[in-house]
Formats: structure tokens, sequence, C-alpha cells
């Protein structure tokens, strides 16, 4: 009887669309995340968080704002004084206690990518941080492109390498046509050296990757300093209550 209804009612083609979709929608997310580099962040080095909020200010508030997260709260956590936030990392005359914005009115940053750039307060866990990793290092010259550039991990991106005077800029290397008479990009060459060695600019993107996933989830530093002492207690607990069992059941007997 259920099977009836459900075909009389049109719903079986519509599962089985929906089944359909999340499998592809899983196979596609499998094979992106198998190009995935690994970021290695440590949320626990507090140079990298404070390098990397440093650099995100200088690189990519222009554009992306961090609305969720409060200038005051990037100081407490990253272990900085007001001044030193307040002159170093905002550039927009905000106040300790506003959100970070980007400096950027979002009509102009329509007018000039064709639409505003994301709020990055969340990206860190929609996308995760080898994602975040492995696009800030992926991006390559395309002059079909209106912006000039193109990035393997997300193709056809309306924005331009924002760290590509620190990379370098990066030619793509292509491998064979498909039988779409597509070129896929297989690798990159470096036709003009940035400011910093692949070894520094490895650590550059690493540490805007664990900025951004600090920004995502700010409590998660206190969570885990919480989290030892809760163990901790939890264990000296379950040795005290061993105790009193032995106590209680020794009277018993």
């Amino acid at each position: 009887m259920t099977d009836s209804i459900v075909r009389k009612r049109g719903l079986l083609p519509r599962l089985i669309l929906g089944v359909a979709t999340m499998l592809l929608s899983a196979a596609a997310l499998a094979s992106e995340e198998g190009n995935l580099q690994q970021a290695g962040v440590d949320l626990n080095d507090r140079a990298s968080l404070q390098r990397g909020a440093a650099l995100f200010m200088n690189y990519c508030s222009g554009c992306h704002s961090l609305k969720y997260v409060r200038y005051a709260r990037i100081a407490q956590d990253l272990g900085l004084s007001e001044d030193e936030v307040m002159n170093n990392l905002n550039f927009t005359g905000a106040k300790i206690g506003d959100h970070v914005l980007s400096a950027m009115p979002p009509e102009l940053a329509k007018e000039a990518f064709g639409k505003a750039p994301p709020d990055l307060s969340l990206i860190a866990r929609v996308r995760g941080s080898d994602w975040i990793y492995t696009y800030l290092k992926s991006f390559y010259v395309d002059e079909s492109r209106p912006v000039g550039w193109n990035n393997t991990l997300f193709p056809n991106a309306s924005m331009p390498n924002p760290l590509w005077s620190l990379q370098g800029i990066q030619q793509p290397v292509y491998g064979k046509k498909t039988e779409s008479g597509e070129l896929p990009v297989e690798g990159f060459t470096l036709s003009q050296p940035g400011r910093q060695t692949p070894e520094q600019f490895d650590r550059t993107v690493r540490d805007i990757t664990a900025f951004l996933e600090y920004v995502g989830e700010p409590v998660a530093l206190e969570r885990e300093r919480v989290g030892v002492w809760a163990v901790l207690f939890l264990v000296f607990f379950a040795f005290m209550a061993w105790l009193l069992k032995n106590e209680y059941w020794r009277d018993v007997h």
C-alpha cells in the first residue's frame, strides 16, 4: 500500500533523483578531497595564528570580511594587546569591539568582480583547512579569464591571486587533451619568482589557513585547554568512585 501511494503521488522518481544527486555529490567531493594537500595547521601555535592574522588583514581583508569575529576576540585569543591589534590589524578605522569587515564596499566589489566576495568567517568549517591551503597554492595565469587568473581546485573563480607577489607567477603545465577537447592542468612552472621561496610561501599559506580555521571556531582554543582538565577530573572522579566502591562492599561482606 505504501509503495502504491508513493508511486501515485510521484514521489518515487523524486526519491530516486535525490539519492542519485547525493551519490554524485559524494563522489565529486571524494574526488576533490583526493587532490588536496595536507595543511598541517596547529591551533596551539600562537605565533602561526598571529602571523596568519597579519597576513589575512594585509592580503585578504581588502575584499573579504570576518563578520562573526570581533577585533577584541582576536586580541584576547591570540595574546595581542589592544594597541597591537588596532595599529597592525585594523585598516578600516573600526573600534576594538567591532566585527572585522572588509574595507571594500559591497557595491564596488560586485562591480569589480561580478559579485561581492564572500565572508570568510566560516570557510574553514565549510571547506576544511586542507581545501583552503590547496586553493591558495593553486592559482595560475589564464589570459582567457577576465581577472587574468584561474585556479585548479576552484576553476573559473572570479578571484585573482591575492598572494602572487609572495608566491610568484605560476604558468600551467597542460596534460593530454580530453575527449571533450579540454586541456587539463597537471602542474605548474614558476615563470616569475615571488618575494618568498617555496618553503617560505608554504608557511605563509599554512599561517593564513590556521588563522581561518581559528576564526571558524574561536572557542576551539578554549575547548582544548578545558578538555585537558575535564579528562583529568574524570580520571580523578573514577579513582575516587573505585575507592568508595571498595570501601562500601568491604562492609557488606
